[in-house]
């Protein structure tokens, strides 16, 4: 495709788009756990389009293997929306987005065809202060990064419908296993890793849900149960060691 901007839908994903969620086993909703509790980890296939209805039964903790389209969409691309009033030449609405500075191989530049040799996740705490108005604003439903995100994006997710989810660090190589073709490439002006590539996607994945769409964050949650299990063992380790003091 053309370099020139123009709006790529990701909600065009073939014969493969139906049904959007699909989860393997399958899990009565009846038998899932409740708001605020962490899911039962079981894997759940969505392809884009993703509907909101798609995502409500998932939970934190849950994995997810993606069918479909993804883009690549990291510092710049947030800032030229949220802070500079730029719109995406992508549409991702009800789409997927990737914290990600892939390693692209040029095939043939003529006719724009690219491979992926590499697409690791990047930090995804440093779009925090862009993602709830980001998810606002563009319709994203399913967003992947490397680590957690905060109350922005815990709000965004709970207001308007979408999940984030991490993608194991170190498995770059892996994660470009499952890009069949890159379909799209916006914004090039940014260089190879804040351009806007739209891959197509198969069995993209694990994906871990560290924020569903209620706005629980497994994150957090594993961050109190640290700080719990922590004052206890050390309750019990200074009785130990007491006769040091």
């Amino acid at each position: 495709m053309s370099n020139a901007a123009q709006t790529h839908d990701m909600r065009s994903a073939g014969p493969e788009s139906t049904p959007a969620a699909t989860a393997v086993p399958s899990t009565p909703s009846s038998e899932r756990q409740g708001p605020g509790q962490a899911g039962s980890g079981h894997a759940i296939t969505l392809t884009t389009p993703i509907k909101r209805a798609d995502i409500e039964d998932i939970r934190i903790g849950d994995v997810i293997f993606l069918d479909g389209h993804i883009t690549t969409c990291r510092d710049v691309a947030h800032r030229r929306l949220i802070e500079y009033g730029r719109e995406l030449p992508v549409n991702i609405r009800e789409g997927a987005i990737l914290h990600a500075g892939p390693i692209i191989r040029v095939v043939d530049e003529e006719h724009d065809k690219f491979e992926v040799v590499a697409v690791g996740p990047t930090t995804s705490m440093r779009m925090e202060k862009f993602e709830e108005e980001f998810i606002e604003r563009t319709g994203v439903r399913l967003i992947v990064g490397k680590g957690g995100m905060g109350p922005g994006t815990e709000a965004g997710c709970r207001k308007y419908g979408a999940l984030h989810c991490v993608f194991p660090a170190g498995n770059a190589v892996i994660a470009a296993t499952a890009v069949e073709e890159v379909e799209d490439a916006q914004w090039r002006d940014l260089g190879m890793p804040e351009t806007l590539w739209t891959f197509r996607v198969k069995h993209f994945g694990p994906l871990i849900v560290s924020i569903d769409a209620h706005g629980n964050n497994l994150f957090e949650q594993q961050k109190r149960l640290y700080n719990e299990r922590k004052e206890q063992a050390l309750t019990e380790l200074y009785q130990k060691v007491r006769y040091i003091k």
